[in-house]
């Protein structure tokens, strides 16, 4: 890749009005988190759900928190104390670096459950969580539309992936669920992410006519909804996106494309400044 590529793609941001970061699973590859591309992946991180015979759609399916929630919570409990105990990349400080030199504007839209970008210090109200988030709970009735903070303990038996506690609902007492859109989901309770959409159209219609920088990270073909939004917002006039996808790179000009991970590309971008 030449240097001009990246010099161009740190002239973009800097001269940006406003920034959107936008998120898929690759995002938090460089920190360690499996993406979980196709059944072998997912098997790759969870060996113990290739004995069972179960896909990554089969383990993160509502259903088992009403049939077998202790199983149902072993894959969930699993993942929580792995992003709790997870540390966000170099990337994430980077991102907020810009943000701050050249006093953009910014909102972040990501398809992760993981709170990776809150835990590394930007706003919760400049995030939009568009399948929800692992780090907050519901009834899996529901028996209202109650969502509250994760801070239930999980110990996993892996060789089983069951946890000895499930969380449940303060008001009726039936098992919690995590508030994530899941495969086959008809009781997911959206009301905390569609308040998180109103605040991100308000950033919008805000930066009507600027100009803005899309840098998107790790959003693959396979669940296309934020590489969709990407290339929306990249219609607006004076739009620039700065796609970053080691495997899925490719866009159309004027927008840039590179292929490789978040941090590695970041870190060519920042070194053109």
């Amino acid at each position: 890749m030449s240097d001009t590529r990246f010099a161009e793609a740190a002239d973009a941001i800097a001269t940006a009005e406003a920034m959107v970061i936008t998120a898929g699973a690759g995002m938090g590859v460089d920190s360690g988190l499996p993406d979980f591309r196709g059944n072998q992946g997912f098997w790759n991180a969870y060996p113990m759900y290739e004995r069972l015979g179960l896909s990554f759609v089969q383990a993160a399916n509502p259903e088992h928190f009403e049939s077998d929630p202790h199983f149902g919570w072993g894959f969930y409990g699993h993942r929580t104390n792995l992003y709790r105990s997870t540390v966000p990349h170099a990337g994430f400080s980077m991102l907020k670096g810009w943000i701050a030199r050249f006093g953009l504007d910014h909102f972040i839209v990501t398809s992760n459950v993981d709170g990776q970008f809150q835990k590394a210090g930007f706003e919760e109200d400049r995030v939009l969580e568009v399948h929800g988030s692992i780090h907050h709970l519901q009834c899996t009735v529901p028996c209202s539309r109650m969502i509250w903070p994760n801070t239930a303990e999980y110990s996993i038996d892996e060789t089983t992936m069951r946890t000895a506690d499930v969380p449940h609902c303060p008001r009726c007492k039936r098992v919690a669920r995590p508030n994530i859109l899941m495969f086959g989901d008809y009781s997911w309770l959206h009301q905390r992410t569609a308040d998180q959409e109103e605040r991100f159209d308000q950033f919008l219609t805000d930066n009507a006519g600027k100009k803005i920088v899309v840098i998107e990270m790790g959003a693959g073909t396979a669940i296309p909804t934020i590489r969709h939004l990407s290339e929306r917002l990249g219609q607006r006039k004076e739009a620039r996106v700065i796609r970053i996808n080691p495997r899925e790179p490719q866009i159309h000009a004027p927008h840039f494309s590179f292929a490789a991970g978040a941090v590695a590309t970041l870190d060519q971008i920042a070194a053109s400044f």
